[in-house]
């Protein structure tokens, strides 16, 4: 029998581990040498950080991920600083090509594109970032969405698939300081 491990890890194994990092029981990390953590992140309850043999995982200063999340980073994954993750959340780095009907889709070949997360940003529980996907700084994603493409700054994201709703204000409504 053949195993990835079972996920445990101690944090001298990252690549980098910032100041002030907090990984909560049960979190579970793979491939650690392939990926960094800036300082004062916080990895919630039975999250699962999967790395991968090649590319990296970079998570900011400052993010705050929610229990039971999944991330893989095959493809690469940029997760930008004081980045809000909410619980549940999954991001995907790669997929399975078609190859035809004779191919079983699971035994066909694997293509990567790297998710990239700008700082500031905000995503809402249980939504999935799939591959390829590029939030610019400042994004807010509504709970269960699903991300597929490119969003500029500031940008409300929200739906199946997500798209833009609206773009955030430079500065508070009046009376909502």
């Amino acid at each position: 029998m053949r195993s990835h491990g079972d996920g445990r890890f101690r944090p001298d194994q990252l690549a980098q581990l910032g100041q002030g990092v907090v990984f909560e029981r049960g979190v579970m990390v793979f491939h650690p040498e392939n990926i960094e953590v800036g300082d004062n992140v916080y990895v919630g309850h039975q999250t699962i950080l999967k790395g991968y043999y090649k590319n990296k995982m970079v998570i900011g200063s400052g993010t705050w991920i929610g229990q039971q999340c999944f991330f893989h980073s095959a493809g690469g994954l940029s997760i930008g600083r004081n980045v809000g993750i909410g619980p549940g959340v999954r991001i995907i780095t790669s997929h399975h090509v078609e190859a035809g009907r004779q191919t079983p889709i699971l035994h066909s070949p694997l293509a990567f594109a790297p998710v990239v997360i700008g700082d500031d940003t905000d995503i809402g529980v249980n939504a999935v970032i799939l591959p390829g996907a590029v939030l610019g700084r400042g994004v807010q994603v509504g709970a269960g969405a699903v991300v597929k493409g490119t969003f500029p700054d500031y940008a409300v994201i929200a739906g199946v698939p997500a798209r833009v709703v609206r773009i955030r204000p430079e500065h508070a409504p009046e009376g909502e300081k």
